[in-house]
């Protein structure tokens, strides 16, 4: 089995391109896939200065770099600099995993569809002909609305702290659009897609929504991760809706993104192993 600690000659190098980047988790989960499945490859997160992912992405080219994770600020850089972008980087002009189709580079979004899949994973339902509602207007809030349209969710309705950026955000998914958080009480599914109750946020005793919205048959899903168990979690269980949390979309889409460049089944365990224990 591969040791992450003793790289060889023939090991290849996956990385994480972002600004800052010293606090990711990525590391530690893709590290960890590689030695359960005993890939010989090796992951590590690379400060790239603002105004410089598309250089980055010139420098994968150049240096052989066998896949890239991208985070803020250089998504949009990184869309402008591949070869074939999926139809998520296409929607929304960003894109947060790079990956070798033969001799050109393809990206994706995983970000919205590790969302679904964890989401269908947690709570063993499909996401066809559910009303969700998505609070935010960020760039993981619009990954997940379009997973979700594109998965077949009924309607999608989203709310931000702005009704311009909740409009622009339903821009990417014929069937969202923009509504006030008093709406939000209609939906099947609620996701917190902003960074309130994040430790280390600005406000990270809160919640993003009043807690009367919420109904005890909903499914109330927060995909902060730090801390497991955010104030909204507890708000919504309080009230007595089903809760999930932020670690599995973050398994699931760094799943999605081992699975883009190695071609290989992730293990799943093993990363949400990794996240649990904080390695």
């Amino acid at each position: 089995m591969f040791d992450p600690i003793s790289p060889t000659g023939s090991t290849r190098l996956a990385a994480v391109i972002g600004s800052p980047v010293n606090h990711s988790l990525s590391p530690a989960i893709l590290n960890a896939a590689f030695a359960a499945t005993g890939i010989d490859w090796i992951y590590v997160a690379l400060e790239v200065a603002p105004g410089r992912g598309r250089a980055a992405v010139e420098a994968m080219r150049t240096l052989g770099i066998a896949g890239l994770s991208v985070t803020m600020p250089h998504k949009a850089d990184a869309a402008r600099s591949i070869d074939r972008p999926s139809a998520s980087v296409v929607a929304l002009g960003a894109c947060n995993c790079i990956f070798w189709d033969g001799e050109v580079l393809a990206g994706d979004n995983t970000d919205g569809d590790g969302f679904v899949a964890a989401f269908t994973a947690e709570t063993g339902r499909a996401v066809t002909g559910l009303r969700f509602a998505v609070l935010g207007a960020g760039a993981a809030a619009r990954s997940i609305i379009e997973a979700l349209g594109r998965s077949g969710a009924d309607a999608i309705d989203v709310w931000s702290r702005t009704a311009v950026s909740a409009a622009a955000a339903a821009e990417v998914s014929p069937v969202a659009s923009p509504v006030s958080i008093e709406r939000v009480h209609r939906s099947d599914v609620v996701i917190n897609a902003t960074p309130v109750g994040m430790a280390g946020s600005e406000n990270p005793h809160g919640i993003p929504l009043p807690a009367d919205v919420i109904r005890e048959d909903q499914i109330v899903c927060d995909i902060v991760y730090e801390p497991r168990l955010t104030p909204l979690m507890v708000a919504a269980h309080q009230r007595g809706a089903t809760v999930l949390g932020g670690v599995g979309m973050l398994v699931h889409q760094a799943a999605r993104q081992f699975t883009h460049w190695t071609g290989h089944p992730a293990p799943l365990d093993a990363m949400k192993h990794a996240v649990l224990q904080g390695k």
